[in-house]
């Protein structure tokens, strides 16, 4: 009896080592009835979708506002929220030094012109004895020749200290310019049309490059909200085709539902290598104000290509956590064709591989199918 089951045992191994399907637990390709799938065409098309891309609002125009000199904040017409225009006085400071500094420029001024005034007279009268004295030598015996150089050299020399006397009256107007320039920094205006959107002293603060504490921080900061930035890191598999003046749609949290238009206006035309982006922005004109700057915007991202690429649905392509393949049917037998995917547009998406258009795969791909199965193609 135990030979009769001993016998049992080894031939029910016998027939488990001699057949690879009972081994590896994949249907045999060479016996049994073809597996049924359904299958989808290969599609050859150009790209022309768009992606929804975060990006960043920005002020078009930005600046903080330093005092140039330093002085006691006198007066500030403005606080955050105010809206101004540009070349309105918005600040002004105290600086009592500067009224001396003009005062000794003024007199400096006053006394180069005096000296240049007495320069010119000298060199007029001497001039003119030489001149008169050059008109008598031409009669012979009349003025010795010593006389004649003497006065020739002594003109020459008034000349020079005219001239001499000239720049020091340039000299000094310059200064004068100078303080004077300095006390226009004394009444700071608008740089242009914008809000206030940040003050951070008061009247009596000392401010200027040497004013300490103070001087490290804006006086007031101004945005321009009429019109701004939308900025987009666009990632560098999208950058293709990207133009100018190329209209885009976006939309921010505080109006959802709601749809902003704007074109391509600057592109950087080069990849952040950080980030693997590339900046581009957008020129909104914000005339009312509705949208504001520092909030998130999602932007509908153009993405188009010049040439046709290939799509399949997306559940024709599937991973086995090593490779991302689909499968083609091909003589009633199953291929993995390995592919990398690109952009999903209308429900399929872009595939790069082996494969040509019009190819069969299986619609619903999965790595429990192997390949070299026979199957019979349904849906085509």
């Amino acid at each position: 009896m135990r030979s009769i089951f001993a016998i049992y045992v080894l031939s029910y191994v016998l027939v488990g080592c001699g057949n690879p399907s009972a081994q590896n637990g994949s249907p045999s390709s060479a016996t049994g009835s073809p597996q049924i799938v359904n299958v989808v065409p290969v599609e050859s098309q150009k790209l022309d979708t768009t992606l929804s891309l975060p990006a960043q609002v920005t002020p078009y125009e930005v600046v903080d506002v330093y005092p140039k000199v330093t002085g006691f904040l006198e007066m500030i017409n403005v606080d955050r929220g105010s809206r101004v225009h540009a070349g309105d006085l918005i600040i002004g400071l105290s600086a009592p030094e500067l009224v001396a500094q003009r005062a000794q420029s003024e007199a400096a001024l006053q006394s180069a012109e005096a000296q240049l005034n007495v320069a010119q007279a000298k060199f007029a009268s001497d001039h003119g004895t030489y001149l008169h004295l050059a008109a008598a030598a031409k009669t012979p015996g009349v003025v010795a020749n010593n006389d004649l150089l003497i006065a020739e050299q002594t003109a020459a020399a008034d000349s020079a200290h005219v001239e001499a006397a000239s720049k020091n009256v340039q000299a000094a107007r310059d200064a004068l310019r100078g303080v004077t320039q300095l006390e226009s920094y004394l009444e700071i205006r608008a740089p242009f049309d914008g809000i206030v959107t940040l003050r951070n002293l008061h009247p009596g603060a000392l401010v200027g490059p040497a004013s300490g504490q103070a001087g490290s921080q804006p006086i007031v900061q101004i945005e321009n909200l009429s019109r701004l930035r939308v900025v987009v890191p666009v990632p560098e598999a999208y950058v293709a085709g990207v133009q100018e003046k190329q209209e885009v749609r976006f939309s921010v949290p505080a109006y959802p539902g709601r749809t902003f238009h704007a074109p391509i206006a600057r592109i950087s035309h080069d990849i952040n290598q950080n980030t693997r982006t590339m900046q581009v922005e957008l020129d909104f004109h914000n005339g009312d104000a509705q949208v504001t700057p520092g909030t998130f915007a999602s932007v509908e991202w153009p993405i188009q290509r010049a040439y046709r690429t290939l799509f399949v649905p997306a559940a024709a392509i599937t991973t086995d956590l090593q490779r991302t393949f689909v499968i083609r049917v091909h003589e009633g037998k199953a291929e993995w064709v390995d592919v990398k995917t690109g952009v999903t547009m209308n429900g399929k998406t872009e595939v790069f591989g082996d494969l040509q258009p019009g190819e069969i795969v299986i619609r619903n791909a999965t790595d429990s199918i192997r390949a070299g199965t026979s199957v019979e193609a349904h849906g085509k």
